[in-house]
């Protein structure tokens, strides 16, 4: 990366995702874990020979999804952080694997918001910038919904005010 005036560096991001995310987050653990339970579950209704080895896994599935769903969203809304300043998006994401990224605003080609069913329900969004990067678009997830709407409206306006070809 260069160095000198106009620069951009790497720092921790300013910004967590919206309180609410980790509501989102739980659920999509437990959506995630309900689906193999209940045809483990409903096998083991059926298939008396076998109810036993298709109990336990689906107790022992449930048991980690919803220690899962606990702690999990908790830690990675600790760990994701983000924030836009007038010459970049920076995004910190990852538990174990922690990625860091940042998009400065020449590089930047489109601005998109997603608002998936989960995320209405808990009145969140999903900002992505895409980039020239090979390494793929940069995603915000977790935000208010209407902040995510001013955001990418102000990344739309700062984009179009920066010089560049954002290739």
């Amino acid at each position: 990366m260069a160095t000198g005036e106009g620069a951009v560096r790497l720092r921790t991001p300013a910004h967590t995702p919206a309180p609410r995310a980790v509501g989102w987050w739980r659920a999509q653990w437990l959506l995630l874990t309900a689906l193999p339970v209940v045809v483990l579950v409903g096998l083991g209704t059926f298939i008396a020979p076998a109810r036993f080895w298709l109990l336990l896994p689906a107790a022992v599935l449930a048991g980690l999804g919803i220690g899962c769903a606990v702690l999990v969203p908790l830690w990675w809304f600790r760990t994701h952080r983000w924030e836009v300043t007038d010459e970049a998006v920076y995004v910190r994401t990852g538990v174990l694997w922690q990625e860091w990224r940042i998009a400065p605003m020449s590089r930047i080609q489109t601005v998109d918001t997603v608002r998936g069913p989960l995320e209405q329900l808990f009145r969140l969004a999903t900002v992505t910038v895409t980039t020239a990067s090979s390494k793929g678009a940069v995603r915000i997830e977790g935000l208010d919904h209407e902040l995510a709407a001013e955001l990418a409206e102000r990344l739309t306006r700062i984009t179009q005010d920066t010089p560049g070809d954002a290739t």
